[in-house]
């Protein structure tokens, strides 16, 4: 069922701009962005074409809570829904999009709170942070929510995506789950959670960090043909003790650190300045490679924002430290999900291959990197198109046993 035998020509890569969603008294930290006057008129005029469209051609229904700046990635870069109002800073926000027989609603804002807005669906799928105890404790108050209207009928249906735990230590939500006399018949979990089974529990992308401003990037003719001055970026936090250290110790060394853009912090920051921003930014549209050490989890929002720019992903192939994976039973571990779909990317396992991948890269003539970005970028729309058919089809089996 998870599987997906669509063919895909992807033409365009469009990337929508996302903002940080959370629950009740949590921090409401949107970017401030200006909107052209042209994506207003586009997004009033496809909203009126997507009400019109739904009156009486959709058969079911389904609307999906956003309580996790995952949940913009999903709606806004995955479903390529739009949002009304575009003022990222509105307390609610809102939008449509039909796909198949299905009309989805989405809402997000500060004023999504349980009991503070009308249910008038029978499904829904609430997107939630477990990342870590104080976003477990927000998470559990909606799901209690959700249990109660469950248990008095105003829901028949719910399904849950989960920003889990970096170490995959997620049983809080064991109790929850359908399998286990619970009502969430569904999970949708990021990282390489053991219990992802593509029967009730399937793997979901970590995305780009929208809580950490990152911004709508759409295909260019400078992020296609333009010359690249580095080979290679890194720009983060390196931990004591970590292999960031032993990469930093490589890049080092006969000058490496010259050939690539390089800069570094000791101690992690949640959200980033303008001035951060722009350099991480620049930093992915001008380097062929973008180098994606492991952090407490090996998948990063890194990835997929090396993807949004053409940068392909040199990435750290290991397990990190914790419950996630099983390598008895899934041989790609880790980024199981990236590694099913055939991610173009460069794996490694030790970052001493560093200096035989940059010398390779030397040899590479311009025109072949722009065909090697073209294939990255086709691949990461197509990715995300996957992803949506994929999550579409698994909810119109189990809420609606339609095939």
């Amino acid at each position: 069922m998870y599987n997906s035998s669509t063919t895909l020509l992807i033409n365009t890569v469009t990337l929508f701009k996302t903002v940080q969603s959370s629950l009740g008294s949590e921090e409401w930290n949107p970017w401030e962005g200006d909107e052209k006057y042209e994506q207003q008129h586009r997004f009033k005029t496809s909203l009126q074409m997507v009400n019109k469209s739904t009156k009486g051609k959709t058969d079911f229904q389904v609307q999906i809570w956003g309580k996790a700046a995952i949940g913009l990635y999903l709606w806004e870069h995955i479903f390529e829904g739009l949002l009304d109002p575009t003022d990222v800073t509105a307390q609610w926000r809102e939008g449509n999009s039909v796909v198949g027989r299905t009309h989805y609603s989405f809402i997000t804002g500060p004023a999504v709170v349980p009991g503070y807005f009308s249910v008038d669906v029978n499904n829904v799928v609430l997107i939630l942070n477990g990342r870590e105890k104080a976003k477990v404790f927000y998470a559990t108050q909606w799901l209690l929510y959700a249990q109660n209207l469950v248990q008095t009928r105003k829901l028949q249906h719910l399904a849950v995506v989960l920003l889990g735990n970096e170490h995959c230590n997620n049983d809080w939500i064991n109790q929850f789950l359908k399998r286990n006399g619970g009502f969430v018949e569904l999970l949708f979990i990021i990282y390489d959670s053991p219990w992802i089974n593509n029967m009730d529990v399937f793997q979901w992308p970590l995305g780009v960090a929208t809580y950490r401003n990152f911004p709508v990037v759409e295909a260019s003719w400078s992020i296609l043909h333009d010359e690249r001055p580095y080979l290679c970026n890194f720009l983060g936090t390196v931990y004591e003790n970590s292999s960031r250290q032993e990469l930093m110790n490589i890049l080092k060394q006969d000058g490496i650190d010259k050939l690539c853009l390089v800069s570094v912090r000791e101690q992690w920051q949640p959200q980033e300045t303008n001035e951060s921003l722009k350099n991480y930014q620049e930093a992915l549209l001008h380097s062929d490679l973008t180098l994606c050490p492991v952090g407490v989890n090996t998948e990063c929002y890194r990835i997929y924002e090396a993807c949004s720019y053409g940068s392909i992903p040199v990435v750290e192939d290991v397990m990190t430290a914790g419950s996630c994976g099983n390598t008895s039973i899934h041989h790609s571990a880790p980024l199981q999900l990236l590694k099913s779909m055939d991610a173009p990317f460069i794996f490694i396992k030790n970052w001493k291959e560093l200096p035989a991948v940059l010398e390779k890269e030397k040899t590479i003539v311009l025109q072949e990197k722009i065909q090697r970005r073209k294939m990255l970028l086709y691949w990461y729309q197509h990715f995300k198109t996957e992803l949506k058919m994929r999550f579409t089809n698994i909810l119109k089996s189990s809420f609606f046993n339609e095939q």
